[in-house]
């Protein structure tokens, strides 16, 4: 068996640490690209209902390949809670929900509040929205069709970014952060129920 650097005990830790730098990542690139990556960060009571009302469409679309018995989806789901659910069974559904938000706040900021502006900036809108979303697959592509999956993720949450006609943070940040909130609870339920 090969070794692997991966460690369940540090997991959560590095995990939270890794997100979070990845808000210096956007400022350091906003600095260079000239935008300010919390720009569009501003609560409102419609942006928080369209983040919660959004997490909706993804979490069925998680539900319905849960079920789905095609052998890629069985891959990734199998890769997913052996890798993740080992790291994460472990802590409480609060500790879960901080992981989850601190994702979802860092990535967005990244994705949404630097480079999808920086893109669209050059080349536009539509450009702006796909090429970021390369960029968001390819960075999750724990397989070929998990980056697919990641990358058409984030065309929906670039897409809710201008949702209502306010460009607004906080919408793709709450759906990306109760998304993954929702996804890690239902990962961490299958690794208990397999052991």
């Amino acid at each position: 068996m090969a070794k692997t650097s991966f460690n369940p005990d540090t997991f959560y830790k590095q995990a939270c640490y890794f997100e979070a730098s990845l808000i210096i990542v956007a400022v350091i690139l906003g600095w260079i690209a000239g935008i300010d990556p919390f720009e569009n960060l501003r609560f409102s009571e419609s942006a928080i209902a369209y983040g919660i009302l959004g997490t909706l469409p993804l979490f069925i679309m998680f539900a319905a390949l849960e079920q789905l018995q095609i052998d890629s989806l069985a891959h990734i789901r199998r890769l997913l809670v052996e890798t993740l659910g080992p790291g994460l069974h472990r802590y409480h559904w609060a500790d879960v929900f901080m992981l989850a938000a601190i994702a979802g706040v860092s990535e967005e900021i990244l994705f949404r509040g630097v480079i999808q502006p920086w893109i669209e900036s050059s080349w536009g809108m539509t450009a702006g929205l796909i090429g970021s979303n390369i960029i968001f697959g390819l960075v999750h592509a724990v397989t070929p069709l998990y980056a697919l999956l990641a990358a058409l993720v984030g065309l929906y949450l670039g897409w809710s970014l201008d949702y209502g006609g306010d460009r607004n943070l906080v919408t793709p940040i709450i759906i990306h952060g109760l998304y993954d909130f929702l996804a890690f609870m239902a990962l961490i339920r299958a690794y208990k129920g397999s052991q």
